[in-house]
């Protein structure tokens, strides 16, 4: 982990504690060690901050939408933690790249619907999660994020003071050999309730 990644989570940690209550549950079910892959719902453009925090004992990697790369200042930032993918169509060479950091041992944070939720409602996977699950064979975390929507709703133009709470679930191990689309698609699926079982969980 390097000492600027560990200073931004720490200090971001220290104001989300202060500001928003957060409440971090069963961080301890992300392995230590080893290729992760952390899924989560997508509610506010606070959520990748959220998870990165949560999980700081371990720097994260984050696969952001390509377009962010391009904005002045905010794609040089982006570009320090994250590598760029095209959500409706990933290439190639995106998947690869995944693959190769999850092999290596790194977490990279997915966020399999492959955009915001608008009202909070679970949208299907995008078919690139269950690709480089199945591809990797790492480790998938699921988490559920609470609170980032009323904190920063989609369209909001201002943070709003909100109590913020990350679930995380029992890991899902891949021990089948295949790869194929039908397989990718079952991952994909399997990961979005393991997700809603979260949700269920935390709305009870």
């Amino acid at each position: 982990m390097t000492v600027a990644y560990r200073f931004t989570t720490t200090l971001f940690f220290i104001l989300l504690k202060i500001f928003f209550r957060l409440k971090i549950i069963d961080v301890e079910k992300v392995p230590e060690k080893g290729g992760v892959i952390v899924v989560s719902n997508h509610v506010s453009h606070l959520d990748p901050l959220v998870i990165g925090v949560a999980i700081r004992k371990r720097q994260s990697t984050f696969m952001a939408k390509s377009g962010l790369f391009k904005i002045p200042l905010i794609g040089a930032f982006v570009r320090t933690f994250s590598f760029p993918v095209d959500r409706d169509n990933p290439q190639p060479s995106t998947i690869k790249e995944a693959v190769k950091r999850l092999k290596n041992g790194e977490i990279i944070v997915m966020f399999p619907e492959g955009g915001r939720s608008r009202d909070g409602s679970l949208l299907d996977a995008k078919r690139g999660t269950g690709m480089i699950a199945a591809m990797s064979k790492a480790a998938i975390v699921p988490a559920f994020i609470e609170g980032t929507d009323k904190a920063l709703p989609a369209g909001a133009r201002r943070i709003r003071l909100s109590r913020i709470k990350v679930y995380f679930g029992e890991p899902i191990e891949i021990k089948e050999t295949e790869t194929g689309k039908d397989f990718q698609e079952r991952i994909g699926s399997d990961i979005m309730e393991a997700i809603k079982s979260l949700k269920l969980k935390v709305e009870k």
